[in-house]
């Protein structure tokens, strides 16, 4: 098995070298030598936080093969140090455990990231990796917050008792990393439990092999059932995998009992208003106050007044004047070279204002709304408010996020959607933005037409998009593979936001991001472009004209504002307002253009995320159901307007 992830100017290989069995994990293609320095740790330790304080902003965010689930890698001098995701535990029951499993078998040095107010959760992993024999550091952050809570932790004894280095941290205020970075070169295997060590050694015995994995961490893993592990190696169950986590947890228990003492704790406004974010009423009130100020920014300042400026003003109104003056005189008119590099899609005009004029506003108000959220702790509380009802149709609460953010841009709540559990939660998440959901420029055109109608137009026309939101979600939940994830979820602290923080991290992840979506425009500029060049453009708008006129009972014309919609929604809702069309046809026509396939930008978009088998299906798909429903909605409409 070889696994291969771009790394900074060159790539890290996590390899599995094997014949008929596993021997060993190595990551290769890195510096001379380079350490590998691997966080790990629960969901909301603060991982994050050591990552950027080690690696500043010079790090790559990037997909591990196979999954959409992102590693962040950077340097730390001449080492490398790799952020896997958030776990309970090393194993291989999800693409999260799987990716996270991979990597720290793979490291030289772990550092162990535990919450301090949540040890006797924590140190369950903690000690999991101390079984699996890899040299460790703990750094026990947010002891600020166990104080407040009236925790007191004896860090010298834990430290014994662990047998590896434990260094108290407040990562958001930097206190105590200099000290784990100091401490790296005392990392060392902690002291695992002498129980599990017997039974690691029979491993194989009691997997029904002739002998244990040479690999000890590859040992443990057998003795606790880890399913990929006993593919692989064509092993059956040992049948103590709760034995060895039962051992663990007692472990656990006896260690927080002896490093833990309590006094009153100090319960602060910071408190009062958790509770509130889950509260039925109150929760909800908070929650349509954070969705507003989520659409504001990302729907309003930057879809609409932002891009506005960038996108119409700078890009379309001196920018690409600008570049056809330079290279008119070098280029034919109406050409082909015209066409393709400074035509209405062309290279250096559609694709550099989208990218520039459209997305960069549009992506850097999204990290920024959302990295405020997840410095808050606000995320895992909204998931939770919301996640029974969004388990109707297949999602868990997390899922809440892409689809209310996609009334301000279907392509930046696409990217949301890896927030997400598992690749069938993204499927239909992806599915349900691109088939019902408006953007914010073309919910504009749309209220405006659809306002002048009159109740029973709105009645239709919100009935026709939720009909259809909560059909394709029952049929995908039904028709999809596998299961939804639970949404098992931790309540970090709410806090205020620290600014570098977010500032941090809302650049570098918006660099990360351009500089993979920019080839899905030049890709989509050149497709255009062709279609252009060779007449066919032309051609499917008049192979559209039966279904339009036939189907849809509206004008012929229609047929291309159906297919500018492709470049942009917004475009073919104007469009339709631009045409004389009676109270029938207008509900037709905005109903039709709402279920319409997305812009090319969230196409784009679609494509990178979900890869080309799932984007093809689900782009032909929202042109079935848009005409089929388009079609329906307007008989509708003839009768009852």
């Amino acid at each position: 098995m070889a696994l291969r992830r771009h790394h900074l100017h060159g790539q890290f290989e996590v390899a599995a070298r094997h014949g008929e069995r596993r021997t060993g994990y190595e990551l290769t293609g890195l510096p001379p030598g380079a350490r590998r320095i691997v966080l790990a740790g629960n969901p909301n330790t603060g991982k994050s936080v050591f990552f950027n304080a080690m690696t500043g902003l010079y790090v790559d965010v990037s997909n591990f093969p196979g999954t959409t689930v992102e590693v962040s890698s950077g340097r730390f001098g001449k080492d490398v140090v790799l952020d896997t995701p958030g776990i309970y535990g090393v194993s291989s029951f999800n693409d999260e455990e799987r990716v996270a499993r991979d990597v720290i078998l793979a490291a030289d040095i772990v550092v162990n990231v535990v919450n301090a107010s949540n040890l006797e959760r924590d140190l369950f992993l903690t000690l999991q990796l101390i079984d699996l024999g890899r040299p460790m550091v703990v750094a026990v952050n947010m002891v600020d917050e166990a104080r407040r809570l009236g925790l007191q932790i004896d860090f010298a004894r834990l430290r014994d008792l662990l047998g590896v280095p434990v260094v108290p941290t407040v990562a958001t205020r930097r206190q105590g990393l200099d000290e784990v970075r100091r401490m790296l070169d005392a990392a060392r295997p902690g002291r695992p439990d002498p129980v599990t060590e017997a039974l690691v050694a029979r491993a194989g015995e009691l997997a029904g092999l002739g002998e244990p994995p040479s690999d000890r961490a590859e040992a443990l893993l057998m003795l606790e059932d880890d399913p990929q592990v006993l593919e692989e190696y064509g092993a059956g169950p040992t049948g103590r995998r709760d034995e060895v986590y039962g051992r663990r947890r007692e472990r656990v228990e006896a260690m927080v009992a002896t490093v833990v003492g309590r006094t009153k704790a100090r319960l602060s406004a910071a408190d009062a208003v958790s509770r509130l974010t889950l509260h039925p009423f109150w929760g909800t009130l908070i929650l349509l106050a954070v969705l507003f100020g989520l659409y504001e920014l990302i729907g309003v300042l930057a879809a609409q007044k932002v891009v506005g400026f960038t996108e119409d003003h700078l890009m379309r109104g001196h920018y690409e004047p600008w570049v056809r003056r330079l290279l008119g005189s070098l280029l034919a008119p109406g050409g082909a070279a015209e066409t393709f590099i400074t035509g209405e899609f062309g290279l250096l005009t559609m694709t550099v204002t989208y990218v520039v004029g459209l997305l960069f506003p549009l992506v850097v108000a999204f990290y920024l709304g959302m990295s405020v959220l997840e410095d808050s702790g606000y995320l895992p509380r909204l998931a939770t408010l919301v996640d029974r009802e969004m388990g109707r149709i297949g999602l868990n609460g997390r899922a809440v996020i892409p689809l209310i953010l996609g009334f301000g841009c279907v392509t930046m709540a696409v990217i949301t959607t890896r927030l997400l559990g598992t690749s069938r939660e993204r499927t239909i998440a992806v599915a349900l933005l691109a088939l019902t959901i408006p953007c914010s420029a073309q919910l504009g055109v749309i209220a405006g037409m659809i306002g002048g109608l009159g109740l029973v137009a709105f009645l239709l026309f919100f009935g026709a998009i939720g009909t259809v939101f909560v059909a394709a979600g029952t049929a995908l939940n039904r028709l999809l593979p596998g299961l939804s994830s639970d949404l098992f979820i931790d309540l970090p602290p709410l806090r205020l936001p620290r600014l570098g923080n977010v500032l941090q991290k809302t650049w570098s992840k918006t660099v990360m991001f351009l500089r993979d979506a920019g080839p899905l425009f030049v890709y989509g500029s050149l497709a255009i472009s062709l279609l252009r060049v060779t007449g066919w453009l032309d051609g499917i708008q008049g192979f559209l004209s039966p279904l339009t006129v036939g189907w849809l009972h509206l004008p012929r014309e229609a047929a291309t504002a159906f297919i500018m919609g492709i470049v942009r929604r917004d475009f073919a809702a104007a469009g339709l307002t631009a045409m004389s069309l009676d109270a029938a046809q207008k509900l037709t026509a905005m109903v039709t253009v709402t279920l319409f396939v997305p812009c090319v930008a969230a196409v784009m978009v679609i494509y990178k995320e979900r890869g080309p088998a799932q984007a093809t299906v689900i782009w032909l798909s929202s042109f079935a159901v848009a005409f089929a429903v388009g079609g329906l909605a307007g008989r509708l409409a003839e009768l009852l307007l």
